[in-house]
């Protein structure tokens, strides 16, 4: 499942992160965000031990939003060691964002 971070636990949730994490920049009221919600659980669950999943509400942490020049959500943000690594904005297929991680990453 993903978990949700704040601008206080980002940098030990994500930036020091053993693995990659896949962050969804998202808001309650944004219905593909709210849409995306499933898949990224799907997600997380499919691909643990690989991949980490945390949500950010954009609503509730603006700066972390801004720090990351969100503009338009939800914004999935992929980081590894710390830096970003890869983007996409918008909802997307699991399937699609699922093969695309898995290439990305260099998982089976």
């Amino acid at each position: 499942m993903s978990k949700q971070v704040t601008t206080k636990t980002f940098g030990k949730e994500v930036l020091e992160a053993e693995k990659a994490v896949l962050v969804d920049f998202w808001a309650p009221w944004c219905a593909p965000c709210r849409q995306m919600a499933p898949v990224l659980d799907n997600i997380a669950r499919d691909m643990e031990g690989d991949l980490e999943v945390a949500k950010v509400n954009v609503d509730e942490e603006p700066d972390l939003a801004g720090r990351y020049g969100v503009q338009g959500i939800p914004t999935l943000l992929i980081f590894q060691g710390g830096k970003v690594i890869a983007q996409h904005v918008g909802a997307a297929p699991q399937r699609a964002l699922q093969d695309a991680l898995k290439r990305l990453l260099g998982v089976a």
